[in-house]
This record gives C-alpha cells, sequence and structure tokens, in this order.
C-alpha cells in the first residue's frame, strides 16, 4: 500500500512540474488516472466487481471538431458520444451497472493521430470508462478488413474458399496480423488489469486468440468469451490451417457462449473431433473437461431493450416520419427487409421470392409494396461485386414489370437509414422478413415486434407477422413466426402470402406470444445471466493452481490442480524410507517405468537393473501392478528374484518370490460365450474397432473410429451390456476409447489390498508405501492407499504419486517416468 501511494505521489509530483511538454502531461495525467483507480480500490469503501467489455469497436461515435477560428493547421480535436442504441451499451444498462462497475475496450470507429492517442485514452477513461486500443490504419486493413472479415467471416458463416481467386483464402501475412492485433488488447488489458478480481467478457470471432494470449500472462483471470456469429459444423470447421489453435484458445476461458444449440452443437462435435475433449452434463449444465479444468458452454440468446425501443417511438422525427410514411403507402400492405449488403444475408432470394408472389398473384401487384433497406457493405470483396449487381438487375426487372407512374412495388433504400427512420419503418410494416442463409442472432425482428407494439398511449390493435429463416439465431426463440427454408423460392413466396392473407386474431395472438418473450429476455437479462453463469464457472479459482505448459498457440495449454497438489519431495521420501521397516513399493508399468520415447514395450537393462536393487533388501515389497497379460509381464520380469506382479488389472497375483500365479477371483468362464459374439458384432459393424482378448477380459477398441459414431456404438454397448450382463459376475467398464468386460473386482484397487494383505502375513506391518503410477486405471490404486494413511491398524507413511502434473486422486506428481527411475535408484542405495 505504501508503495502504492508513493508511486502515486511521485506521477502528481511529475504533473504538477511545469516543465513537462503537453505530450508528456497527459500521457502522465492518464498513468496517473489508473492509479487513482488502484488507488481507490485500497480505501476503505469497497469497489464493485468489474466487468471489462471486450469487443472489436467501442460502441461510439466521432466526429471531428469544427475549427474554432479558422482553419489554423493544428489538431481540431474530436468529439464523441456513446452508442445507446448498441447492443453491449443496452445490455449494461441499469442491472448490470447497479452490480458492476462497467469497462469497455475497444478500437475506435476511426484512426487518430498517435500524437493524440494519450489525450483521447484520458478522456475516455475520464467520461465513459472506456480504453481505446491503437491498431493503425496498416494493421488494421490486414487484420480486419482481410483477414476477419474475408477470411474468418465466411468460414463461421459455413462458406469455404474452394476457387484460387477467393479473397476468403488463408493467408500467413493476415493471420500474422490477426495475432499481433490481439496482442495489442492483451497490453491494453494488462495495463489495468486485476486478475483474480475482474470478469474478462470477448465478444466475437475479431478476438478469438486472446483467451489464450491473455491466460499466458494472467493464469488465474477470469474471462468468458461470447461468439455473436455461427459456429459452423465440424466438416467446415476441420478445413481451417488454424483450426487447433482457435479450439484450444476456446478452452483457456471459462465459460464460451453461443447464440442457439446448434452452433454449441457443432463446437463440442470440433472439441471432439480435433481435440479428443469429450463434454459432459453437469448439473444441467455443458461442460468439457480440459486438463483439469471445466470450460463450461452456455446456450445465451441475445435481446433488445423494449424500454430504450419504445421511448424512441415517441421521438418527435420518428411521429413525424411515420406519419409521412403511412400518408405515403395508404392502402398498401407493406413488407419490410432490412439488411446488411452481405452474400449471407439472402436478400436477392427474397427478392426472388417476392417476384414469385406478383408472378402468381396478379391482385396484388397494385397493393403489395415491399421496402428493402439494404445497409452499406463492411467490407469489399469480389463475392460483393458481384452480389451488388445482381440485386441492381433484380430490382430493376421487379420494378419494370410490374411497376407504374403511380405505384412502385419494390423500394430500394440502398444507404444508411437513421434511428428514427428505422423505427418508423417497423412501426408501419405489415409483415418483416429475414431470409439470412447463415446469421448469427439479428435482432431485427426483436426490433420490429417492439416497435409495433409501440407506447402504451398508442392507439389501436397490436398485430405483427414475420417471415423467419430457419438459419437465423432468433428463429427458435419466435415459435410465432413463420420459419422457411430461404433457398426455397417458393416456400418463401407461400410463407409471405400467409402472412398477407392472416386474419387480425391469428397476427394479433402471434405478436403477443413474441411481445411477451421480448420483455422477459432483454439484453440486460442476457448479460445478467451471461455474468452469473462466468462467476459460477471460476468459483472453483481459489482452491486451484494453475500452471501454462507450451509456448506456441497450438501448444499452450492451462493446467488446474488441486491446491494440496504438488511437486514430490525427493528429501521426504528419502527421510520416510531411510526411518521405515517395512515397506511397498506399487509401480505401475506402462509410461512410468517405461519411457514414452520407447520403440519397444520390453523394460529396458537399467529399470531391471533398479528393480533388482530394490528386490534385494528384506524389508522392501516390490510389485509391478499392470494391466498386460500375465505372460508378457512373466517373460520381461521373471529374471528379477523377489519381484511380485499383478497382472490384468488385479485378475492374477505373482506373489514376491513365488513360484507360480495365483487367481484371487472366481469367474465363471461361460461368460465369454455370451459376451464374445456381441462384441464382434460391434466390430462388424464399427469401421476402425478391434477386439482384445485377455484371459480375464475382452476389451472392445474404438478410438480409431469415427469419434461420433464410435461414442454412440460405445454407448449403445454399454446398454446391450448391462442388460444381458446382469445376472453374471461380470461388468462393463469404459475407459479412454475402450469398452472393456472384466469379472467384478478385478481393478488395481482391489490388487492393492490384496499385495497389502499379503505382506502384513508375511512379513511385519507395513509403515512405508510408494505407489507410482499414470493413467486412469492407476487412480483406484491411489484411492486405495490412501485408506492406508487414515487406517488405525497399519500407520504408514503413504507417497501416491502420478507420472504428469495434471488432475489426478494422488497428492504428488513427478514429471515423466526418468523422475520415477532416479528416484526409486536413490532409495535402492539407502538400505
Amino acid at each position: 500500500m505504501a508503495g502504492l501511494r508513493g508511486s502515486f505521489s511521485n506521477l502528481q509530483a511529475l504533473l504538477d512540474s511545469s516543465q513537462q511538454s503537453p505530450q508528456l502531461r497527459t500521457k502522465l495525467q492518464s498513468q496517473l488516472s489508473l492509479a487513482s483507480t488502484d488507488s481507490e480500490r485500497n480505501g476503505t469503501e469497497r469497489r464493485k466487481p468489474r466487468v471489462v467489455m471486450v469487443q472489436m469497436k467501442l460502441p461510439l461515435s466521432m466526429t471531428e471538431k469544427e475549427p474554432a477560428g479558422g482553419d489554423s493547421g493544428e489538431s481540431r480535436g474530436w468529439d464523441f458520444k456513446v452508442d445507446e442504441n448498441a447492443l453491449l451499451v443496452q445490455a449494461c444498462a441499469s442491472e448490470i451497472q447497479r452490480d458492476f462497475e462497467v469497462i469497455h475496450v475497444g478500437c475506435l470507429p476511426k484512426e487518430v493521430d498517435p500524437d493524440d492517442q494519450d489525450a483521447i485514452s484520458a478522456e475516455l477513461k475520464e467520461r465513459f470508462n472506456y480504453m481505446p486500443v491503437f491498431l493503425g490504419e496498416k494493421l488494421k486493413q490486414k487484420y480486419y478488413n482481410n483477414f476477419c472479415k474475408q477470411t474468418l467471416w465466411p468460414l463461421l458463416h459455413y462458406l469455404l474458399p474452394l476457387s484460387t481467386a477467393s479473397s476468403g483464402r488463408f493467408k500467413q501475412d493476415d493471420w500474422t496480423a490477426y495475432m499481433k492485433g490481439n496482442r495489442l488488447f492483451v497490453d491494453k488489458l494488462m495495463q489495468f488489469l486485476r486478475p483474480e478480481e475482474d470478469f474478462i467478457w470477448v465478444h466475437d470471432y475479431h478476438l478469438l486468440v486472446l483467451p489464450a494470449l491473455l491466460r499466458k500472462r494472467s493464469y488465474k483471470v477470469k474471462i468468458g468469451v461470447f461468439l455473436h456469429s455461427p459456429f459452423p459444423s465440424s466438416e467446415v470447421f476441420r478445413a481451417f490451417p488454424k483450426r487447433e489453435e482457435l479450439l484450444r484458445s476456446f478452452l483457456t476461458a471459462d465459460l464460451v457462449g453461443f447464440q442457439s444449440f446448434d452452433y454449441a452443437r457443432h463446437f463440442l462435435s470440433c472439441c471432439a473431433r480435433q481435440l479428443g475433449v469429450e463434454h459432459e452434463m453437469d448439473k444441467g449444465s455443458i461442460a468439457l473437461k480440459y486438463f483439469g479444468r471445466k470450460v463450461y458452454v452456455t446456450i445465451s440468446p441475445t435481446g433488445v431493450q423494449p424500454s430504450r425501443l419504445l421511448e424512441c417511438c415517441s421521438w418527435n422525427d420518428t411521429v413525424w416520419r411515420k406519419g409521412e410514411l403511412m400518408n405515403e403507402y395508404k392502402d398498401k400492405t407493406i413488407l419490410l427487409g432490412m439488411d446488411d449488403l452481405d452474400p449471407f444475408k439472402g436478400i436477392e432470394l427474397k427478392l426472388h421470392a417476392y417476384e414469385h408472389i406478383l408472378d402468381m398473384h396478379p391482385y396484388l401487384r397494385q397493393s403489395l409494396v415491399l421496402i428493402q433497406v439494404v445497409n452499406p457493405p463492411r467490407s469489399h470483396s469480389k463475392e460483393m461485386e458481384a452480389l451488388q449487381l445482381e440485386l441492381r438487375e433484380c430490382v430493376e426487372r421487379i420494378n419494370n414489370k410490374y411497376g407504374s407512374d403511380k405505384h412502385t412495388p419494390l423500394v430500394w433504400l440502398d444507404r444508411s437509414v437513421p434511428h428514427y427512420e428505422r423505427i418508423a419503418l417497423y412501426s408501419i410494416a405489415d409483415c418483416t422478413i429475414v431470409t439470412a442463409t447463415r446469421d448469427g442472432m439479428n435482432l431485427m425482428p426483436y426490433e420490429y415486434i417492439v416497435c409495433r407494439q409501440g407506447p402504451d398511449a398508442s392507439p389501436g390493435v397490436r398485430r405483427s407477422t414475420l417471415v423467419v429463416s430457419e438459419f437465423v439465431g432468433c428463429s427458435p426463440s419466435l415459435s410465432g413466426a413463420l420459419r422457411v427454408n430461404p433457398w426455397s423460392v417458393e416456400s418463401v413466396s407461400d410463407a409471405m402470402l400467409q402472412c398477407i392473407s392472416m386474419s387480425p386474431q391469428e397476427s394479433m395472438l402471434r405478436h403477443d406470444k413474441h411481445w411477451k418473450y421480448i420483455t422477459r429476455h432483454t439484453a440486460s437479462h442476457w448479460a445478467s445471466s451471461y455474468l452469473n453463469n462466468l462467476k459460477k464457472a471460476c468459483a472453483n479459482h481459489s482452491s486451484m493452481k494453475f500452471y501454462g505448459l507450451g509456448l506456441g498457440l497450438d501448444s499452450f495449454r492451462m493446467v488446474a490442480l488441486d491446491v494440496n497438489f504438488r511437486r514430490l519431495d525427493e528429501v521426504s521420501v528419502n527421510e520416510a524410507f531411510r526411518n521405515s521397516q517395512s515397506c511397498v513399493f506399487l509401480l505401475d508399468y506402462d509410461q512410468t517405468l517405461m519411457t514414452t520415447t520407447s520403440f519397444s514395450n520390453q523394460p529396458s537393462e537399467e529399470v531391471l537393473m533398479v528393480l533388482g536393487d530394490l528386490c534385494a533388501s528384506t524389508s522392501n515389497t516390490v510389485v509391478i501392478v499392470s494391466g498386460r497379460r500375465a505372460q508378457d509381464l512373466e517373460a520381461w520380469f521373471g529374471g528379477v528374484k523377489n519381484l511380485g506382479l499383478i497382472a490384468e488389472h488385479g485378475y492374477k497375483f505373482w506373489p514376491p518370490g513365488g513360484d507360480r500365479w495365483e487367481t484371487h477371483l472366481q469367474v465363471e468362464p461361460k461368460w465369454h460365450d455370451v459376451v464374445l459374439p456381441i462384441l464382434e458384432h460391434y466390430v462388424e459393424c464399427t469401421d476402425g474397432s478391434y477386439l482384445e482378448r485377455k484371459e480375464s477380459a475382452l476389451v472392445w477398441h474404438y478410438q480409431d473410429t469415427d469419434p461420433d459414431y464410435g461414442s454412440w456404438q460405445a454407448k449403445e454397448l454399454l446398454d446391450h451390456l448391462d442388460s444381458v450382463l446382469a445376472n453374471l459376475p461380470v461388468e462393463p467398464s469404459k475407459g479412454n476409447g475402450i469398452i472393456e468386460v472384466s469379472p467384478q473386482g478385478a481393478t488395481k484397487g482391489q490388487a492393492i489390498e490384496v499385495v497389502l494383505s499379503w505382506t502384513r502375513k508375511v512379513r511385519d506391518d507395513v509403515d512405508f508405501v510408494f505407489c507410482v503410477g499414470d493413467d486412469r486405471s492407476d487412480e483406484e490404486m491411489f484411492k486405495a492407499v490412501e485408506h492406508v494413511t487414515y487406517s488405525p491398524h497399519m500407520p504408514a507413511e503413504v507417497f501416491a504419486c502420478t507420472v504428469g502434473a495434471k488432475p489426478s486422486q494422488a497428492p504428488y506428481y513427478l514429471d515423466d517416468p526418468n523422475d520415477v527411475l532416479d528416484i526409486l535408484r536413490q532409495l535402492s542405495k539407502k538400505k
């Protein structure tokens, strides 16, 4: 605290100095503002928690100031105004601002002179709590216009750049710019971030690698990601060259949000197919287990703020424009389309369907009007130019065929529409049509419903009708809309016709149903719900230790471990071993004693020598605990005197100093005859699977099958076996890519109890246990030795250890098999 006050005072002293340049004074003011924020936080009054909304563009408008007294050549400065109609501004109103301090991070709508950046940063921080990120025109072109809009945007909307001339082809330079842009956002966040307190909410596809880059610099930061765009199927996403980098970055977040279940389902499928990470249900939530962490997936449709839109309905400009439009289109049936100029909005499909109505129903040609608003494109490409040409030709054809001096059937508004005019258009439209071939949420239908509802004081019955593409994110929420396949001209035109001819009572009921939904699921409700889920997802951060593994984006992993989980202390082990009289060593074999780089399954001479030295002491009981077949273990380790062996996860036991295998489980041999035909049938039906036969078990391997089909077949097989084996003393179990049918009780945990019981009979009570393994089957072993720690009949020093720093029942870990051999070598020389 004292250090902070000292730094604060030094900044203030520099600022008070009259010798500083204007640029330096502005920079010091910006740093002083950040310092004062932290100083206030450490004061007596407890500050509200902070949520940092990270987005590509800040929700504000900026205009250059008029020169005061003629153009002097100096910078005139900028006027800034918050965009009250932006989704994230509306979402943070009322409830969120009451519970959180909200900070917005993003780029300005326009790039500014570097000399003005510090002054603008200080102004935006003071006035709006906005933190601008400055990219520069050159980087922004490659990062936003090239990679985001021409590569990522089409990919997320299911479009692959198959043509060599396509502007959407992956370019390494653009990817590098994307990475650099995301790093600049991280740099800005690190200037003021309180990692263990703040909630970081990252928005949309422009910042998909930000979670991983931020997590590398701050392990305990609380990160949520929300994708406002669609997410493609795995068959499309797998074609992207940097697919694993993006997926792993998603999984470094704590919560990942999507607009609809379809998009979440595609994401989960990509994680399973590309990374082998399966999801599970956790108390009604979808969770992915990833290196000890649970990454939650939520489906959170966005909404609008009805109160804001209803307020706009009463503006003088809105009332005037609505009256003007009603007079212009008196006695007409108004269809409304309002879209960005984008290939995925399906505008040309809408026009074809409208033309089909006029072709087939002549009586509507003089009474039906389609008003199509087209917002300017956000980027330019060859595909966009071709679309503009097609749309112009379509508009001219329809108006030339069916228009006259007194009637224009298709009103084409190819311009930005002011907000008041937009509200007025919504208010007069009898039907609104959305024919996007792929889209995120698209809140236009929600806005239309609110505007048709109008203020409480407005007269008349509330009615509205909607035609909505089934490929739009809001489609599942609008159950009263007519859902269509936009690629079918007949389906869209039939839906339009149904809306036109719908009875007032039916349109009123459909409108009322939508209105009730929209007033409950507002933008602020969406934000509040998402942040509550983010809080829950991060609830156990304080009880975990986090480790970063890997350097590059494709290899970086965030590992979460229990706070009590630590590396095995060799000094403590040596001390306990030195003071013991009866020691037990329980050693897994694969990936524990055998190195991962070994090309042979057989143990090395070094392993055999260390085991021989340990077994040479009469106070040591050394047992290899493995899932391998008995004949393999006997062939490999039979030459090591006094070494015990456990085969097939405890089915067979070769006691130390013994001369034959012992079987402690009596199994009805006929169960093979029941299970074998079933497993052979699944091998035949599931391409890539195979059957492994052990003396005690049968194993169906499906790790090389199609991930989805293999998982379906595994679930079906488990259900099948559960019903068939109900009265037999065997049980099926699911492992990593396997279904194993084995005798009941044939686990490493049961095997450990056999070993400890044998040791107590042959030797003194055990006072030292060293247990080491590396995979899921060894967790049963760790659970069994944990009971020894608390057993009053066998007080012993127990060291249960897993290989690799990963989540485990064991309280200790060693890095690799070489570490295991090193500590065994040390202990073999102590006695």
